[in-house]
């Protein structure tokens, strides 16, 4: 067992609300052979910034906006290149098709609940119109997914504004991101316990690019949840082999960046190790899961302006398929600890009716990690 978990479990003797405020990077837990970036967050990718609006209104509210932005300049006029893999298409992602069709994104991605969709869409378009250098254009592909928080959230009073979606945009920086029961995290449910928003960071060695690659998360699906290769749902009693497949139901929203000078179709490459990732928490992708991944590079010398004139040819300078295995590695690596920092950092919820979701209990977790090594 790594002497730094041990050690915090003789000193904090498994006081769960001391342990709950810890990522499991700070209770010795680790996840590949990659290094983290920085702040083991998206937002260790140069310029990524990232906004929740968190909306916890009396019995029945739990839901909220995350706002990912990959750059801070004006995403319509300045677009980067940007693809999206579908593990399982029982979802809505609005705007998807034209990000697929012209390998780029011009707009903040967006996660909200199920029927808050239509209002993020209204929220980006509002937001992008608005924008100085956007005085007239008449189009804009807003890109919005989702997770359905209607167990703990009032999902059919619609309670998320155009407003609130932009609030989330404006709200949105650079730096540590806040994780568990925020944003359109509010009112997840992963695995039976609380789930919410997570994120991790890899950075490849300078031998390898010394690229980084960031990924976010939205959880809210079902299966055998597995920490650190040990099978902990079944472990925990939460899921037998029985409740594994019939509550499985539910979805993650995926977001990927990297500052790697990578074009749509090794990024969509990329965004297909995200479900792997998911795979190796235990996730199923089941039949009524919406599992979507979406990636995008930031790097400049691969921007796309709207401006450009007709005729005008794009010289850019990407990766070859031959160094591409790293940033596979470092997106499945990232995905699975942004899932599982996501479950560390939710906390138990009432919401709808009364019902009650409990968070991970971190206490047992690391007695069975414990008892495994």
């Amino acid at each position: 067992m790594r002497p730094l978990l041990l050690l915090l479990i003789l000193i904090l003797g498994y006081q769960t609300d001391l342990i709950s405020q810890n990522r499991p990077r700070d209770l010795g837990l680790s996840f590949g052979i990659l290094s983290t970036g920085k702040l083991n967050s998206i937002t260790d990718v140069s310029g990524v910034q990232v906004g929740h609006f968190t909306k916890i209104e009396g019995e029945s509210i739990r839901t909220g906006v995350t706002a990912i932005l990959p750059h801070g300049s004006n995403l319509f006029q300045q677009k980067v290149p940007a693809a999206i893999f579908v593990g399982n298409g029982f979802g809505k992602l609005a705007g998807s098709t034209q990000v697929q069709e012209l390998g780029n994104l011009e707009s903040p991605i967006i996660l909200t609940n199920t029927l808050s969709v239509a209002a993020g869409i209204e929220g980006v378009v509002k937001y992008s119109m608005a924008q100085p250098g956007n005085e007239e254009i008449q189009s804009v592909n807003a890109l919005v997914g989702e997770t359905n928080d209607g167990y703990l959230n009032d999902i059919r009073g619609m309670h998320i504004s155009s407003a609130e979606v932009i609030q989330a945009i404006e709200s949105a920086k650079t730096g540590l991101v806040a994780e568990g029961n925020v944003g359109a995290g509010t009112g997840t449910v992963c695995f039976g316990w609380k789930g919410g928003i997570g994120t991790s960071s890899r950075k490849l060695p300078e031998s390898l690019g010394g690229y980084t690659v960031g990924v976010l998360v939205q959880t809210n699906f079902g299966g055998n949840l597995q920490v650190a290769g040990l099978p902990m749902g079944a472990l925990l009693g939460k899921y037998p082999f029985k409740d594994a497949l019939e509550k499985s139901d539910g979805s993650c929203m995926i977001v990927i960046a990297t500052d790697a000078p990578v074009l749509e179709r090794n990024l969509e490459r990329m965004a297909q190790r995200g479900m792997m990732g998911l795979a190796k928490t235990g996730g199923i992708a089941s039949n009524g899961s919406g599992d979507y991944v979406i990636a995008f590079s930031t790097a400049e010398n691969l921007r796309i302006p709207y401006s450009a004139k007709s005729g005008t040819l794009q010289k850019s300078e990407s990766l070859r398929n031959d160094d591409m295995t790293a940033l596979f590695l470092a997106v499945i690596e990232a995905t699975e600890e942004a899932i599982i920092n996501s479950l560390f950092a939710a906390e138990t919820m009432e919401g709808k009716e009364g019902r009650v979701i409990e968070s991970l209990p971190i206490k047992a977790v690391l007695e069975a990690l414990s008892s495994k090594n």
